[in-house]
């Protein structure tokens, strides 16, 4: 990608006129896109497992276009744009890696781990107790 990101916004913007232009694409919601997802996501795990670069950057360049098209979706509902994504995942990394965008400190692997699994412990809670559900508080992070 461009250092400026230009490569993945001319990237967004193709996928919008497309989404504009397109009949396919302009009748796909989130739902009917979920075989997309589950079947890119797959192939990315196939390119890896293959050990080969070219098809990773080919498979890794679908799954992409899956994020996009989910996030021009969301943003002609008005629901959240591919820049709200990309805040919100730079945000949680901020969040879950204290220890590189904070104070915190982890000198050892073990170290990372826990401070990641009490960040996305936290994370979990704030979401049971804003959906009223805190007895969820509690419960072990994924």
């Amino acid at each position: 990608m461009d250092a400026d990101g230009s490569a993945l916004e001319a990237f967004a913007d193709q996928m919008r006129v497309l989404q504009r232009e397109c009949p396919w694409k302009r009748q796909q919601t989130h739902t009917s896109l979920i075989p997309y997802v589950r079947e890119e996501a797959e192939e990315v795990v196939e390119a890896i497992e293959s050990g080969d670069p070219a098809a990773l950057c080919d498979e890794l360049g679908d799954l992409l276009l899956q994020v996009v098209i989910h996030a021009v979706i969301a943003e002609e509902a008005g629901e959240f744009t591919l820049d709200d994504v990309a805040r919100g995942v730079i945000a949680k990394m901020e969040r879950r890696n204290p220890h590189v965008f904070g104070d915190a400190v982890a000198t050892d692997v073990a170290q990372v781990e826990a401070l990641y699994d009490a960040a996305k412990a936290a994370e979990k809670a704030g979401r049971a107790a804003a959906a009223g559900h805190p007895g969820d508080a509690t419960a072990r992070p994924d």
